[in-house]
């Protein structure tokens, strides 16, 4: 197939009948097959629903009518529910569980036409910045397999990396798709808090969990957000909003400095000791870039975003334990086979179940909200959370995007952090603050470190204005060749 493996190319390819879906959706198939030693990036590769659902479509668009997305191959992160197919979490509690029912987003992408492949490898219950909390093993970045691919959508995140997918689902609590997009070399948007619905997505922590999009590049982010997007009354957390167009959006008039009058604030926060030298020369470089097509830099404070890393991990932890308390062996998922009473059932399920990483933040989330800690922990957090959320309301009042890097390095090599959380806790120091405030951010591919490594650049936008960041990084890719670079390897 000659045709671009990329969303907008096969929707387009798929609507003029010069590929079939059963054609683009038996490549990506191959491709996950062949790639699966190497990458793990699948927990579930759905062979025969894949080509049924092709076949379907290939009959849809035949007719002439078919929906945007019709017969393109699309992942979803293993965390969000598919009917009939498992819906493991990469957690051993739930590995032999197989949903009921669709998720909100994955039934509105149903909906778009698109085809499933197969679920993608995360870090367990979406707690980890490396992918390596799997039940199912570590997920290999396809720029260096033993280095990690980010997490928790790592699995999502190689899968497009190494164009075994166009597109892929995932999810963001802390920065669990703009961290593995950047570490993998793609485009990954967390959209505002609310715009997409929760129903259906495991929760980790509710306040903060955001499903999201990883693709090659913001076009194709924009056509998989216009189907995702959209008013759920099952989530008491869905805004209900007139629909945006973000694919319209982006073909607005180009011309020379297509981004003139955008303001991009530049926060001495990011900037600071503790960036590798090769990420901030990276990203030093992009913003030279989006000068040049019209962008104006200013410089901006976030005084209290040094505290979101702590905040963070204080409040998250606290809505996992609380989640998480689900599982317990009596309803669903894992139960351990022998145990005296019902409390050892539960203690016995919970310590079979669940793996380290998952244990850990159950136990402070405990902790912060017991009683004698809550107001000391808990409490406090919460109203530091809010001057963080006034910091970013007044640094965007004076510019449009907020730009830097997504993280301080790149992908560091499997298993040298696995035995000091803080320094992985650490890797998401410029993504938890858009979870914290609920604001839209997304990472785009601006180049690579002396190791060969992608580097991403991180744009943070107002509320709903996820069109603004879109358009930004549109204009960016049109002017650069980071996203469309493959893996040595992964080529087509």
């Amino acid at each position: 197939m000659t045709e671009p493996f990329t969303v907008a190319g096969l929707a387009a390819a798929l609507h003029a009948r010069r590929i079939s879906s059963v054609e683009a959706t038996q490549e990506s198939l191959a491709r996950i097959e062949a790639a699966q030693p190497a990458l793990n990036a699948f927990v579930t590769i759905d062979h025969e629903g894949a080509l049924a659902a092709a076949r379907a479509a290939d009959v849809t668009l035949a007719r002439g009518a078919a929906p945007p997305l019709a017969g393109v191959p699309l992942a979803h992160k293993d965390v969000l529910m598919t009917a009939g197919l498992p819906t493991t979490c990469a957690s051993r509690m739930l590995a032999d569980y197989v949903a009921p029912y669709d998720a909100h987003v994955v039934a509105r992408l149903r909906d778009a036409g698109t085809t499933l492949v197969g679920k993608t490898n995360m870090d367990e219950f979406a707690m980890g910045s490396s992918n390596e909390n799997s039940h199912f093993g570590p997920v290999g970045n396809p720029w260096n397999a033993a280095r990690i691919p980010g997490g928790s959508s790592g699995g999502s995140a190689a899968a497009v990396a190494a164009r075994l997918v166009p597109a892929a689902t995932g999810t963001d609590t802390g920065g669990s798709v703009r961290q593995p997009a950047a570490m993998c070399g793609v485009t990954g948007i967390k959209p505002t808090y609310g715009l997409c619905s929760r129903y259906g997505l495991v929760a980790f922590a509710s306040s903060f969990d955001t499903p999201g999009v990883l693709a090659q590049n913001a076009e194709d982010c924009a056509l998989v957000l216009d189907a995702m997007a959209g008013h759920d009354a099952r989530d008491a957390t869905s805004v209900d909003r007139a629909p945006a167009d973000f694919t319209r959006l982006l073909r607005r008039g180009a011309g020379a400095r297509p981004l003139a009058g955008l303001r991009i604030g530049l926060p001495r926060e990011y900037f600071d000791a503790g960036v590798a030298p090769d990420v901030a020369k990276a990203v030093e470089a992009a913003l030279a870039e989006l000068r040049a097509l019209g962008g104006e830099t200013v410089a901006i404070e976030l005084p209290t975003v040094g505290h979101a890393i702590p905040v963070y991990y204080v409040l998250a932890p606290a809505e996992a334990s609380s989640n998480l308390s689900r599982f317990d062996g009596v309803r669903y998922g894992h139960r351990a086979a022998a145990y005296a009473d019902l409390d050892d059932l539960y203690c016995r399920t919970r310590a079979e179940g669940f793996g380290p990483e998952v244990k850990r933040r159950i136990l402070i989330g405990t902790y912060v909200l017991s009683r004698g800690y809550y107001d000391a922990y808990y409490l406090k957090a919460q109203q530091v959370r809010r001057l963080i959320s006034q910091d970013f309301a007044h640094a965007l009042a004076r510019c449009d995007v907020i730009a830097g890097p997504t993280t301080p390095a790149a992908a560091f090599a499997l298993g040298t952090r696995v035995a000091d959380p803080l320094a992985m806790y650490l890797g998401d120091i410029f993504t938890v603050a858009a979870n914290l405030t609920g604001l839209p951010a997304i990472s785009i591919p601006c180049g690579f470190d002396a190791d060969g490594l992608p580097i991403g650049m991180q744009l943070q936008g107002r509320h709903f204005d996820e069109a603004t960041l879109l358009d930004a990084a549109h204009r960016f890719q049109r002017a650069t060749d980071w996203h469309r670079l493959v893996p040595s390897g992964y080529g087509r």
